[in-house]
């Protein structure tokens, strides 16, 4: 491009005079560098070369890395090809091939019957309000944590609707699904006290079997009961069950252990009286066949001797009556007159002393 003078030197939009610099002409270097490209192409090298360069640089868009916790869904003019592992891959470039990586070990959570925002829950009533199998209505909030399944990237983007913007909403409508199913199966009494933990299994293992039906490729990690509660307009009655059944367990316990402590002692007792009467019995048959052994032996010696063993029988049954006893002995011949003896020595009431009167024997000495 030329500026046209009006004969007063050249002039140019940065300022007057013959000797300042002018900027390079644009146009004309644009035309040059057209018109040389344009003479070369026919039979020179570059269009081949801008080809090979253009060929390389689209296949080089077909290198892809998978990161450590997702996989790789392989897909060929829309149709699945295969699922690759982490690391470093190549597919087809596009137009021809995709690949999508969704993350497989990321644990995603879902609420069910109410919505956390900040510190403060929000109830959600069309969700949490369910019929019991005894007809009766109950209040539960659960939170759901599931990921994608190991190998089951393909199924979750193909199989589930828009699993890219919203995946809540298939696993929202399969865990409503199942809890409804599971508290249907049980009264309120155990989805209130004892059942909590045998409704968050079951409610896990059929959200599971509902979610591999479809083949969404999904797996459910946990399931949580965060609140078990009847209405709000009933809970004041409810109460008043739970206390009075609370103060019925406390009973059947005190009972219990009433029982456990009187019925072992009764039996301790029970058991002392029968050992000792089995003592007692033991002893009473001892002696009794002790003194049958000892009648039949004297028995046997009053056969040999009966004169003798009459006499010993004698004097062994005086001694063991008189043996206690205050006693004087005398003979027939100082047992006439005046009393020879007169216990002078005793200043308490005595019993009398016994007398016997015994005939001298033949041999004896008075």
């Amino acid at each position: 491009m030329t500026w046209n003078n009006n004969g007063s030197g050249p002039q140019s939009p940065w300022g007057s005079g013959g000797n300042a610099p002018q900027p390079p002409d644009m146009d004309k270097i644009f035309n040059l560098a057209r018109q040389k490209l344009l003479s070369k192409m026919p039979g020179g090298q570059a269009w081949p070369a801008v080809l090979v360069v253009a060929f390389v640089l689209w296949m080089a868009t077909g290198i892809y890395v998978v990161g450590a916790d997702e996989q790789g869904v392989v897909v060929r003019f829309g149709r699945y090809v295969e699922t690759t592992d982490p690391g470093p891959h190549f597919h087809l470039p596009y137009p021809i091939e995709a690949v999508y990586t969704p993350q497989v070990t990321q644990i995603q959570r879902i609420e069910i019957g109410y919505r956390t925002r900040g510190r403060t829950n929000t109830e959600v009533p069309a969700e949490s309000l369910m019929l019991t199998g005894d007809e009766n209505i109950i209040d539960i909030d659960l939170s759901v944590q599931y990921r994608i399944q190991v190998g089951g990237a393909a199924n979750f983007l193909f199989n589930v609707r828009n699993p890219g913007d919203d995946p809540h909403n298939t696993v929202r409508n399969a865990a409503e699904s199942a809890i409804r199913q599971v508290i249907g199966r049980n009264d309120i009494d155990t989805a209130l006290t004892t059942g909590k933990e045998k409704i968050q299994t079951n409610t896990r293992v059929t959200m599971q079997e509902i979610l591999d039906s479809y083949k969404s490729g999904i797996e459910i990690v946990n399931v949580q009961l965060q609140q078990v509660a009847p209405p709000q307009e009933v809970i004041h009655a409810f109460k008043d069950v739970a206390s009075a059944r609370e103060d019925r367990e406390r009973s059947i316990n005190e009972a219990q252990g009433y029982k456990n402590d009187i019925i072992p002692r009764a039996k301790g007792q029970a058991a002392q009286v029968i050992q000792q009467a089995e003592g007692y019995k033991a002893t009473k048959i001892a002696r009794a066949q002790g003194e049958v052994n000892r009648f039949l032996a004297l028995l046997e010696e009053y056969t040999k001797a009966p004169e003798i063993t009459r006499t010993r029988l004698y004097l062994e049954t005086i001694e063991e009556v008189l043996g206690k006893a205050k006693k004087v002995v005398m003979n027939a011949d100082t047992s006439h007159g005046v009393l020879p003896y007169l216990p002078l020595t005793s200043t308490r009431a005595a019993p009398p002393a016994a007398t016997t009167q015994q005939q001298p024997t033949q041999g004896a000495k008075p």
